[in-house]
């Protein structure tokens, strides 16, 4: 939920105007929003790219994942992998966008612990493919852009850690 939403909900549940305090961080999150699109725009338009570097950077530091008894062994298992990368690169971008980790926790972490543990996939591997997935998108963006986004990676990696 946006910090426009978070705001709204809070004072109407309080039967209230918005506080000159909520009413600035409004504006604070107003100003961010150009930044907030180029970043999550850059994101979406090198999905492929980043995600073939994160994959890439991944299998060159853990390449027991994809041989053989690897969970990333063979195409289909390595298919899987890159769709589950691409799926954590959006939900960063749903972040970025909202200003705020609610849509990574409600769309993408509840329960993705146990999900993974029962498929049999560690999530130790998961955690470290998200750190290269953090790496390779940060790479494509300004400094300023890279430590704007970058919290919203590193709360995936706590998350799963």
């Amino acid at each position: 939920m946006s910090v426009v939403s978070q705001v709204i909900l809070k004072a109407d549940d309080e039967l209230r105007y918005p506080t000159s305090g909520e009413l600035q961080s409004v504006s604070s999150f107003l100003k961010t929003g150009a930044q907030r699109i180029r970043i999550a725009s850059t994101l979406a338009e090198n999905d492929k790219k980043i995600v073939q570097e994160a994959s890439r950077n991944l299998w060159q530091k853990r390449p027991d994942f994809i041989a053989p008894g690897g969970n990333a062994y063979g195409q289909r298992e390595r298919n899987q992998c890159l769709r589950d990368y691409s799926w954590y690169l959006r939900l960063a971008t749903y972040g970025i966008l909202a200003g705020n980790i609610e849509p990574i926790e409600s769309i993408g972490l509840v329960g993705v612990r146990e999900m993974y543990n029962s498929l049999g996939v560690p999530v130790p591997g998961m955690v470290e493919a998200i750190r290269c997935l953090k790496t390779a998108a940060l790479e494509l963006l300004s400094a300023d852009d890279a430590s704007e986004a970058a919290p919203y990676f590193d709360f995936m990696i706590q998350a799963m850690s």
